[in-house]
């Protein structure tokens, strides 16, 4: 792979709205670097509300389950502290961690990493490790790994507990390309390759689709731009659920992101200047729809 220019280690390398850490970045300055290590502190302070009961043997309240409604980096720190004031470097037991989702892990990589100007991401898109056959809705962090001049697919939700669960073979800290698909790798093997879009999407609901992965695409736009939002939200030029995807036009709009963000780097200026576009919808409003809660949020920045 070929570095990315300095514009784009330098874009990476600094927090943006939703990841900036305020009060707390002194502190995060005093963690390691080291991104396995990193990643294990986050592992310690979050549980996925999903498997909590399962493979914890924690019961999430209704109020403690708004915690997965966060969207801000330091106001997710801000939570943690709520429930538990230890150091971040100690693992809090599973009842005393914030209640989140894929997003909550990544995203507090995300904001370590930046914090300490280590060039990160979030990605949004498929894993196919949570269940066979099916490609379920995730996100997890990408850093740029100077020592092997590659960026690097880090899935921090996954503990000792979710790979003995999951008897996931691969490396969490570095995961294949074939196992995570970015939302634009996820539509052009849908509509090139011949993968079933059926199978894309998320268990709950049975949410599945060529409509599922475009919202995806969308949302992984927005975070190359430095706004990763929770899984639920949508806005703008996203389908509504369902949708059968038809419009030709439509079609053709998304097959053109989808080639933009599966070469980012080499796409990098074009990928902020179609989402600074209001006109494409792609950019991220004052205000959302929150999916779980069905109504329209405003969004908080830093």
């Amino acid at each position: 792979m070929i570095e990315p220019d300095k514009e784009i280690i330098d874009y990476y390398s600094k927090p943006g709205p939703m990841t900036f850490a305020g009060k707390y970045a002194d502190l995060i300055n005093t963690l390691p670097d080291d991104i396995v290590t990193l990643a294990q502190i986050v592992q310690g302070l979050v549980i996925h509300e999903y498997v909590a009961s399962p493979y914890y043997g924690v019961v999430i309240s209704e109020e403690r389950s708004e915690e997965s409604n966060i969207r801000n980096f330091e106001q997710l720190l801000n939570a943690i502290y709520a429930v538990d004031k230890s150091s971040l470097r100690k693992a809090r037991p599973p009842k005393k961690r914030l209640v989140g989702v894929c997003h909550h892990f990544a995203k507090i990589l995300v904001g370590f990493l930046r914090t300490k100007n280590i060039p990160a991401r979030m990605r949004y898109g498929f894993g196919s490790y949570f269940n066979p056959g099916f490609f379920e809705d995730h996100s997890l962090c990408e850093y740029w790994n100077a020592e092997e001049a590659r960026w690097v697919l880090v899935d921090p939700q996954f503990d000792d507990v979710w790979v003995k669960r999951l008897q996931i073979k691969h490396d969490v800290f570095d995961v294949p390309r074939d196992q995570f698909l970015v939302g634009g790798d996820a539509w052009i093997n849908c509509r090139e390759n011949g993968l079933d879009s059926s199978k894309f999407g998320i268990f709950q609901a049975d949410m599945r689709g060529l409509w599922f992965i475009a919202g995806v695409l969308v949302k992984d736009i927005a975070a190359l731009n430095k706004m990763e939002m929770l899984q639920w939200d949508a806005w703008g030029i996203m389908p509504r659920p369902k949708n059968k995807m038809r419009d030709k036009k439509r079609l053709l709009f998304f097959d053109q992101l989808a080639a933009l963000t599966c070469n980012s780097d080499l796409n990098f200026k074009r990928i902020l200047q179609v989402y600074e576009d209001k006109s494409m919808r792609l950019y991220v409003p004052d205000r959302v729809f929150n999916a779980r809660h069905r109504h329209l949020e405003y969004i908080k920045h830093a």
